[in-house]
């Protein structure tokens, strides 16, 4: 297994792509920490992962809070005993044009992609450097490297964490830690579903139309990226073992960016 007994500690792992990769990770021997906002899905989440055989721990955690980001990894540390993973994967969306953008939600996005990143990654190359080996992994996006309408904070964001990415990657090669972004084309997440109607009434075009013309139009098949898809990408940089591949970023789409 490819990932034994090392500790993943995943933001947002009780749905989604973040819940994917943890299970991904649990079959490669990984132990998870199930990061969320809620303790009762993180708890779940947790439960389900031990069910199928692997061993896992929920944390109630709100990235953008730095007393509680401090907490949840001491809590991960305590209970495994360091952090050899981190997944920033942790995120929210709100689609309005920049016009109509308010102060606090523009605010709002940053705080959870850009504040969270940061604060996650501080408080987790702690036990990274101290047992000199890490590997951090950021949730960007297609618009890590792209733009679309609507989604000025969020494209700000992913276009950040490229950014912190770099740095951290730079910074932390003396201490034999890598860090990567992963970055998804369009994933028919929760997060994704929401944004269908919402587009839809904004651009005054029907949902399928937002499938097809905004969302899928650039890809090379008209399909979804998977949540398979992306956490088999994460297993890719938490399982590469030198600082050959580190401060990169990968994009998972269908073909709708290529570098």
């Amino acid at each position: 297994m490819r990932l034994e007994n090392q500790v993943a500690f995943i933001t947002g792992a009780a749905s989604g792509i973040g819940r994917a990769i943890a299970d991904r990770f649990a079959r490669e021997g990984a132990k998870i920490v199930v990061a969320d906002l809620n303790q009762a899905t993180a708890d779940k989440a947790a439960a389900e992962i031990e069910a199928a055989g692997g061993k896992a721990m929920g944390i109630a955690v709100d990235v953008s809070n730095e007393e509680q980001v401090e907490a949840a990894v001491a809590a991960a540390v305590d209970r495994f005993g360091t952090v050899d993973i981190l997944i920033s994967n942790a995120g929210i969306q709100i689609v309005k044009p920049v016009d109509e953008f308010s102060f606090a939600d523009w605010k709002k996005m940053l705080a959870v992609h850009l504040d969270g990143a940061f604060l996650t990654t501080r408080a987790c190359l702690k036990p990274m450097y101290a047992q000199n080996r890490g590997c951090i992994i950021y949730m960007g996006s297609v618009h890590s490297h792209e733009a679309s309408k609507l989604k000025a904070p969020y494209v700000t964001a992913k276009h950040g964490l490229m950014g912190l990415c770099k740095v951290v990657a730079k910074e932390g090669a003396a201490h034999n830690v890598r860090a990567n972004v992963v970055c998804p084309g369009y994933v028919l997440t929760p997060l994704v579903e929401k944004q269908i109607p919402e587009q839809a009434k904004t651009l005054g075009i029907s949902e399928e139309a937002v499938v097809r013309d905004v969302m899928l139009r650039e890809t090379v098949d008209g399909q979804f990226t998977t949540e398979a898809d992306i956490a088999e990408v994460a297993l890719l940089f938490a399982s590469f073992d030198s600082n050959a591949l580190t401060g990169q970023s990968l994009i998972a789409s269908h073909g709708w960016f290529m570098n």
